[in-house]
């Protein structure tokens, strides 16, 4: 038995399913640049426009053995404007992914992932920038600055135990961290951070159709200047996933969700509200998708505390020839906070995508255009309100090798 995607601890992997391979050590360099019309956020009084130029070296590790996967990436990232020099920025992505099998019926898995940016859009792989998970944990920022220096992170640990033909359970931890290193670039944003844990029950009904229930616990927190607030949920979900082909699957899960909220500032909060949510990811030898919706109590992600949250996001990729190819992503977000305070912003909506091109050169070397979009509206948020628009075209070419790692 797997995990099904309501409880799972990794996201929809967006790689082809002919691409499937282990045990490789990958390296790379992509040079790009790309043009921005908003590198200042509400700092300034009107958009600001400018060049960028980058240099992303890649490294990849995928390894596995008879108990243990593991995949390791790093890349850090240097990007330098061509007139606003303040906004120049040296990134850091690292993801680790580890599966061990303790026995032949236990299984650990330890998923994290860290950034360190100074915008969201400049990424190595911005089609991959946004996850698409099939859980409740919300991997998706609420608000999104143009250009300000952050760090993210978000880590998971969950242990599986097969007890019988047909049956599962698992228990898990969460953490998520956001921190705004310089708090002047984002007017109205705060920090904030999560940590949950969970357990699951999941009963397989055939070889394709899982049903199970699962139980959530969130502490969430933000960060305002002077005094914090702090939201506690409970979640109890039944969820159904079916395996339709090897690589298609369609999740579902609904419950009641109850929250606490407490702040120094306005009376403390407390509210039942409908959780709910469906994913489906599908794995071709020349396409891949994946999808998912939620509706669910979150962490703020930047606003004054925890927000009723819904989210849309859709990830898309397709292989057109042998040296073609093309993807798309994009995300729909409503936040609305759940102890609103007067001054601060109680909440709006983010719409954000992108879309590119690409043009294999070469055994190793490959061309990339694509364009992105950002629209956001929040009230009572000075970091958007001047400009809550951003738009950014890119060119890239990237260079990559393979080889094998032993057997």
């Amino acid at each position: 038995m797997v995990a099904p995607a309501p409880v799972s601890a990794e996201t929809y992997p967006m790689a082809y399913s002919s691409d499937s391979r282990a045990n490789y050590f990958e390296g790379g360099l992509t040079l790009g640049t790309a043009h921005t019309d908003n590198v200042l956020g509400g700092v300034s009084d009107h958009p600001v426009s400018d060049v960028s130029y980058s240099i992303w070296p890649t490294l990849t590790f995928d390894m596995t053995r008879s108990r243990l996967h593991s995949l390791l990436s790093y890349s850090p990232g240097f990007t330098f404007y061509q007139h606003t020099s303040a906004r120049n920025q040296a990134d850091q992505n690292l993801s680790v992914n580890l599966q061990y099998r303790l026995s032949p019926h236990v299984t650990l898995t330890v998923v994290d992932s860290f950034h360190r940016s100074s915008s969201v859009l400049n990424q190595p792989e911005p089609l991959s920038s946004t996850p698409v998970s099939g859980t409740t944990d919300s991997l998706v920022q609420s608000v999104i600055p143009p250009i300000a220096d952050q760090l993210n992170n978000s880590g998971k640990v969950e242990a599986t135990y097969q007890f019988a033909a047909n049956g599962m359970v698992g228990i898990s931890g969460s953490a998520l961290d956001l921190h705004y290193p310089n708090p002047s670039e984002v007017p109205g944003l705060y920090d904030s951070n999560s940590r949950g844990g969970a357990a699951f029950y999941s009963h397989r009904l055939s070889g394709k159709h899982y049903i199970g229930l699962t139980y959530q616990y969130q502490l969430l927190r933000a960060f305002p200047t002077g005094f914090r607030a702090e939201t506690t949920t409970h979640s109890a979900l039944a969820f159904y996933t079916a395996y339709l082909r090897p690589t298609l699957s369609l999740s579902l899960f609904a419950g009641p969700q109850y929250a606490d909220t407490q702040t120094s500032l306005v009376p403390s909060s407390r509210i039942w509200s409908p959780g709910a949510g469906a994913s489906l990811g599908w794995q071709g030898p020349r396409s891949v998708l994946a999808v998912s919706y939620s509706k669910t109590i979150a962490s703020g992600g930047g606003l004054i505390g925890a927000v009723h949250e819904d989210s849309a996001t859709i990830s898309i990729r397709r292989q057109l020839t042998r040296m073609w190819s093309a993807g798309a992503e994009g995300n729909y977000l409503v936040s609305k906070v759940l102890n609103p305070i007067d001054s601060f912003s109680t909440g709006g909506h983010t719409i954000s995508g992108s879309a590119s091109i690409r043009r294999q050169l070469g055994d190793h070397l490959n061309c990339e255009i694509g364009y992105a979009r950002l629209h956001q509206t929040y009230d009572n948020l000075p970091l958007i309100s001047k400009a809550p628009d951003t738009n950014r075209e890119w060119v890239s070419i990237s260079y990559q090798f393979a080889r094998p790692l032993g057997r």
